[in-house]
């Protein structure tokens, strides 16, 4: 199943596109550390929790990658801005398949709102609107927690 479903967060046309445009792996300066891991499952891990809405603490073991590398990895193609540029072809029809670029969009736009680069979809309420009242019992604050800007990963 993990395997199925990796093939569908990361199609090979939507790898295709992507690879080019990752930066490349470099090395420490000072040696050690632990070897690459394999860019295509690092993508994958970076879209569950990009299109999942969860926390990247709360990335799912199965996927082969730990949640600091699928941040920092995150964080340097924001930088190296491979969501904008994968964005163009996706969006001029580079994929083959039957709504793939509509996935590259739901990415990109995903990537965005965790950059905040672009404002939250609109059924997301503000914090304020979900802060937790002092008032309220012990029970009533924990309810609140998921809807602080994370999701609990299935």
């Amino acid at each position: 199943m993990a395997g199925d479903l990796s093939r569908r967060l990361v199609s090979d046309e939507l790898w295709a596109l992507a690879e080019p445009l990752l930066p490349a792996f470099a090395p420490r300066r000072q040696g050690g550390g632990t070897a690459p891991v394999d860019e295509r499952a690092v993508l994958t891990a970076v879209v569950y929790v990009l299109t999942s809405g969860c926390a990247w603490r709360q990335l799912p073991p199965w996927l082969g990658v730990a949640p600091a590398t699928a941040h920092r990895r995150f964080t340097a193609w924001t930088e190296a801005d491979v969501w904008r540029r994968l964005h163009r072809p996706g969006a001029r029809g580079g994929l083959a398949g039957p709504g793939e670029s509509d996935w590259v969009a739901v990415i990109v736009r995903a990537a965005r709102v965790r950059t905040g680069q672009a404002p939250a979809p609109a059924d997301r309420t503000t914090r304020a609107e979900s802060a937790p009242r002092e008032t309220a019992t012990k029970s009533q604050n924990y309810s609140a927690i998921p809807q602080l800007g994370h999701r609990q990963c299935p």
